[in-house]
């Protein structure tokens, strides 16, 4: 049985940018213990994304390598980014796929919506599989050509090693993709 949902008593903006609004939450809770949290609000215009797991061949996933303001380095991670206003989210998947990577799908599945912080914001980004692909490009946003990096998922252990692989959502994305491995390999 889960417990009963805590009461919020006050929120409150403490500031706002063109991106984010940060709020107070005061909250009490069942056992009449009182907290005050802040988190990144949801805005009127929440985003919502896509992670996509490119399918090279069944043994290879495809990873892009882009710089990462937030950490000031290059990261290695899957393709993603947001679904635009009345886009279905395949539709996006495969407009990401082909700006990102150079390749569009015969078919694509969703996995698992995920949650980047769920403590602190509502930001989630929904995980697809990408299979059956054919090169096919459409200009990207990116402010620099993406690289564009085959990986072995026999390797994952080297990947998971990897300095440049840093990224949560695509290290719940790479679960799924080895698991899928393992299960078709006879190895789970």
């Amino acid at each position: 049985m889960s417990p009963k949902l805590p009461k919020i008593t006050a929120k409150k903006t403490l500031s706002e940018t063109r991106l984010f609004r940060i709020e107070q939450i005061d909250l009490t809770f069942s056992n009449g213990a009182k907290r005050i949290f802040e988190r990144i609000a949801p805005t009127t215009v929440m985003h919502k994304a896509v992670l996509i797991i490119p399918m090279l061949d069944e043994d290879t996933v495809l990873l892009v390598k882009e710089y990462s303001v937030g950490v000031e380095q290059y990261t290695l991670s899957f393709p993603k980014g947001t679904i635009d206003q009345g886009e279905k989210l395949f539709e996006a998947a495969d407009r990401e796929l082909m700006e990102e990577v150079g390749y569009s799908a015969e078919k694509y599945t969703f996995l698992k919506d995920v949650y980047l912080s769920p403590n602190y914001m509502a930001h989630n980004i929904s995980i697809v599989k990408a299979e059956g692909l054919h090169p096919k490009k459409l200009p990207g946003d990116e402010p620099e050509p993406l690289e564009v990096v085959p990986y072995p998922l026999s390797k994952v252990d080297q990947l998971i090693e990897d300095a440049s692989f840093i990224e949560c959502r695509s290290f719940a994305a790479l679960l799924f993709a080895w698991q899928q491995w393992l299960k078709k390999n006879g190895l789970k």
